[in-house]
């Protein structure tokens, strides 16, 4: 039987709807404590499960961008059609796929944490030829003082899925976050290990939104959303959503 947190979730609250896209080799369970904290809040959550995680990393090698995104476009299109207003929260690469949204489908607001613009790892530019020749990167274990159930994700990563992702962060580069105006709030930690912190400040200068935010935390790594910081994440988007 498969974790808990490899499953996707959706909690039924008010005519606010918040949509959650975990991150890449994630899962939604990476997103689950944000999404309860949300529904205790009133608002009704959907948190998606992106083509090719939760089960196996041979599995998610054939998959793209496009894949993850046709199934963010899915729940976001699902909770529009349950909610008067929908918001949209994404973590790393699910954060990359939250801004797409917003480009094209008008959310109401938008949260992107830990958004990947520049890395640490300087392989990345080498991609498009190194896939060929290491399929698979061994990934550090992180441990998060929360239950098991919340924390599946693979040891393994796929490294041919990331040309199409680095495609999209190209395009950001070069002028699509432009086409952003939805009110957004981005977070990053300015000691994680994966996101260079200068991705969070590229976003918020570019960033079409004329209401916007920057929030940093100095005491997280990568997964905002299990880290120690986590309860000032969720009240921090809280206050965000509610603020009119």
């Amino acid at each position: 039987m498969a974790k808990l947190g490899a499953k996707p979730f959706f909690f039924k609250g008010g005519s606010e709807g918040v949509l959650l896209i975990h991150g890449y080799t994630g899962a939604p369970g990476e997103m689950r404590l944000l999404g309860e904290f949300l529904h205790s809040k009133g608002y009704t959550v959907l948190g998606v499960l992106l083509p090719g995680h939760c089960t196996t990393p041979q599995d998610l090698a054939r998959h793209t961008f496009d894949d993850w995104y046709a199934e963010a476009e899915r729940g976001f299109k699902e909770l529009k059609a349950a909610c008067s207003r929908v918001y949209v929260a994404g973590l790393s690469m699910g954060g990359l796929l939250t801004l797409k949204l917003a480009a094209e489908q008008q959310p109401d607001k938008i949260v992107v944490m830990a958004a990947p613009i520049y890395v640490y790892d300087r392989r990345q530019v080498l991609l498009p030829w190194l896939h060929f020749l290491i399929r698979y990167v061994k990934k550090r274990q992180r441990v998060f003082d929360v239950p098991d159930e919340y924390c599946v994700h693979y040891n393994l990563m796929p490294t041919k899925p990331l040309v199409s992702m680095f495609k999209f962060i190209k395009k950001c580069k070069q002028g699509f976050l432009k086409r952003v105006k939805a009110p957004c709030l981005v977070m990053q930690s300015k000691i994680e290990h994966t996101v260079r912190w200068q991705s969070a400040q590229f976003i918020y200068d570019n960033i079409g939104a004329s209401q916007k935010q920057l929030v940093w935390f100095e005491h997280s790594g990568h997964i905002l959303t299990l880290d120690k910081e986590r309860e000032a994440v969720f009240n921090r988007i809280l206050a965000f959503l509610k603020d009119r």
